[in-house]
């Protein structure tokens, strides 16, 4: 005999707050690094939603959109893209903050994949879009030029990022405040900038600004600690600082281990940053 059903199986709206609930704690999950609960979570989401939402409602658009986030974090790049594509034509025509957010993380995506050239159309999207709708102090919009500055400095064009970085941060620092976690992202992406600049002067004080802020949010194994970490070392090596160099680079690789496991690509370049140190 086939049990009954609840009133959350059968009433529309408690359907959608039971997977929104779910969709929260997933991201809770992946906020804190615990992505292998993150992945569980999301999956098991997605395979309801799909049993009980239409096919393209836009609950489903998002968790395929969250999944694009966590395989980017995980390192798993190719599916990552796989999930963003899928999430794209069910987002509605008319849902421009949606689209911005797809349109960033295709962005991000194909920025992760060395991709510089695709990534930059999706970014300068991602910034219109948002613009458009919010204005362009907002905070929101300031994440979506700061995400350009990185495309735009991997393709070579550094006074250009420069500019985009400083005014992502202008913008964190009037509307979020000095030790907002956006500020901490966008002072750690300035100072990556400056490094390749061959800047250290400059890059150095924002790296520690940077750190100061992260690890207060975020803690001292979180992957962007880690990458900042790692920056540094890389800053204080080119520097001749070997030992201090040797000892940020242990310090990322144990953390990227610890969070990301042993295979991923940030775990394997801290190790060989590491290695090439002595």
């Amino acid at each position: 005999m086939r049990p009954a059903l609840s009133a959350k199986d059968v009433d529309p709206d408690l359907v959608r707050l039971d997977l929104q609930a779910r969709i929260g704690l997933a991201g809770l999950d992946r906020a804190r690094g615990a992505l292998a609960l993150a992945d569980r979570a999301y999956r098991a989401t997605l395979a309801q939603a799909r049993r009980r939402l239409p096919s393209r409602d836009p609950l489903i658009a998002s968790l395929l959109n969250n999944l694009g986030v966590l395989r980017k974090a995980q390192g798993r790049y190719t599916e990552a893209l796989v999930f963003y594509r899928q999430a794209l034509p069910l987002v509605a025509r008319g849902d421009r903050e949606a689209r911005a957010t797809l349109e960033h993380n295709l962005g991000g995506i194909e920025h992760a994949r060395r991709r510089y050239a695709q990534a930059e159309p999706h970014a300068r999207r991602s910034v219109a879009l948002r613009e458009a709708m919010r204005g362009a102090h907002h905070p929101a919009v300031a994440a979506d030029v700061a995400a350009l500055a990185a495309i735009v400095e991997a393709r070579g064009r550094f006074g250009e990022a420069a500019a985009l970085y400083a005014r992502a941060i202008s913008t964190f620092k009037r509307r979020l405040g000095a030790g907002s976690l956006e500020l901490g992202l966008g002072l750690a992406s300035l100072a990556a900038l400056e490094q390749q600049r061959r800047r250290p002067a400059r890059a150095r004080p924002l790296y520690a600004r940077a750190l100061a802020i992260l690890q207060r949010h975020l803690g001292q194994d979180h992957v962007d600690v880690a990458m900042t970490v790692n920056n540094l070392a890389v800053l204080e090596r080119d520097a001749g600082r070997a030992a201090v160099a040797r000892a940020l680079f242990r310090r990322a690789a144990g953390s990227f281990r610890r969070t990301l496991g042993a295979a991923h690509p940030h775990t394997r370049l801290a190790r060989e940053n590491l290695s090439a140190v002595g």
